[in-house]
């Protein structure tokens, strides 16, 4: 596998198994608002990143697999706002993760779009 597909796909594959073995970090950043429990949305979530990664590591799937990343890092990016606003009071430290989160996508959509071409 090309090392770029590879380091996405490992990514993917780590943050996804994280929401099923450490999921209340993941929990406290799901958007209110969203139908069923914040727990159903982090394993939701851990799902399709798994998914996803999965459809990376394969070639045959890749380019779907890359178009699929791009797409769910901005699906996810509204849980990275609501992470921000929830640690708008927090100290300086957990203020700069939570704001440097969100200029991250970025690069992370840029990087699932590279790998589908």
């Amino acid at each position: 596998m090309e090392k770029d597909a590879a380091g996405l796909a490992a990514l993917l594959a780590t943050t996804g198994v994280l929401h099923f073995v450490a999921p209340k970090p993941f929990d406290a950043i799901v958007p209110g608002g969203l139908p069923g429990t914040a727990r159903q949305w982090t394993y939701l979530s851990g799902l399709c990143e798994l998914a996803v990664a999965a459809s990376i590591a394969h070639p045959r799937t890749r380019k779907a697999g890359g178009l699929a990343a791009a797409a769910l890092f901005a699906a996810v990016f509204p849980a990275n706002v609501k992470m921000a606003w929830d640690w708008r009071h927090a100290s300086p430290a957990k203020r700069a993760i939570a704001l440097g989160r969100l200029p991250l996508q970025i690069p992370l959509i840029a990087w699932g779009l590279r790998i589908s071409r």
